[in-house]
């Protein structure tokens, strides 16, 4: 545990690796505290996005989310977007003394919400997108560099269309007289999940192999058949990407389950650098053993739960 925290949290924060037991934890938070939860994942906002994404409904029982759900796969679902989205959610639950509890992996919606990202909105920009219409991918991505020296997303320079889109919102933010908007209060109270490297590893390999036995293969052909491209499905991750390669017949069986493993393998380590990253910019995190919020079963309270509530008391 850290540091004494000074100011009554009006947010609780639940993050960790994938398959760290981030909604779990946070369902417990929700039925002892009362409250509900923020999802902050990237691809949970998707309808359709079930399996693949990891939404697990199940474990909410009766505790009310949010921003699960909110748009169709055809729909570029931005920061900005999320930003907002989590704005009118915490208002209004703060307003009627509701505790949200913002639980999720996606390192650029945590820093969005807790760093008050300023955004501007930009529209499309018809002449603009004919002149980037002439250049290669290669002057698209140093004009984005030049607009942007330091890129927190990189599929915005591995997808042209993502390309144009990112100097689009890049030159509206540049041109545009960004006046400090209103932005609510957070006091967070942020909560990690750590499990020793090996067991989540397990974790994940375990998580997997379920994904794949429940339905995870068809959830991604029906989302092509759908309408949705394979470079979509691609767009949506890397349980859509390799079982996109698997139905095209570009891998067979055994190669999909060890690649996808192995990339969801580093996935989870990129998570807990960014994690590590927001402790050297400032972030106060609360780190607590992932085997603490397994053993909560039942009516009792577990280890993990404990110490977040030991941790609101001294505040």
């Amino acid at each position: 545990m850290n540091s004494t925290l000074k100011l009554k949290p009006n947010l609780i924060v639940v993050l960790g690796a994938t398959a760290s037991g981030k909604t779990k934890l946070a369902v417990q938070l929700a039925k002892r505290l009362s409250g509900e939860i923020i999802s902050a994942d990237s691809r949970q906002v998707y309808r359709g996005l079930d399996i693949g994404s990891g939404k697990d409904l199940g474990e909410y029982d009766d505790v009310p989310y949010h921003l699960i759900d909110v748009v169709d796969p055809g729909y570029e679902f931005s920061v900005y977007d999320y930003q907002r989205r989590f704005i009118d959610v915490f208002t209004s639950l703060t307003a009627n003394n509701v505790l949200p509890i913002l639980a999720g992996g996606t390192g650029l919606y945590l820093d969005a919400v807790l760093k008050g990202y300023q955004f501007v909105a930009a529209p499309e920009n018809a002449e603009l997108r004919v002149e980037l219409g002439n250049l290669t991918s290669e002057d698209l991505v140093d004009r984005l560099l030049e607009l942007q020296p330091q890129q927190h997303n990189t599929t915005d320079t591995e997808n042209r269309e993502r390309l144009v889109r990112a100097i689009e919102v890049a030159l509206a933010q540049k041109a545009a007289a960004v006046d400090s908007e209103a932005y609510p209060t957070i006091n967070p109270l942020i909560i990690g999940i750590k499990w020793e490297r090996k067991r989540l590893r397990e974790r994940i390999t375990l998580r997997l192999k379920q994904r794949l036995e429940n339905g995870l293969i068809e959830e991604t052909q029906q989302l092509h058949d759908s309408g949705l491209s394979w470079e979509v499905l691609d767009f949506f991750g890397l349980e859509y990407r390799f079982v996109g390669q698997y139905l095209q017949d570009k891998i067979n069986r055994n190669d999909l389950f060890q690649k996808l493993n192995a990339e969801i393998h580093r996935f989870a380590k990129k998570q807990d650098t960014w994690f590590r990253r927001m402790e050297r910019k400032g972030a106060v995190i609360h780190w607590v053993e992932g085997e603490g919020v397994e053993e909560a079963e039942g009516e009792g309270d577990g280890v993990a739960l404990k110490q977040v509530l030991q941790l609101l008391d001294d505040c």
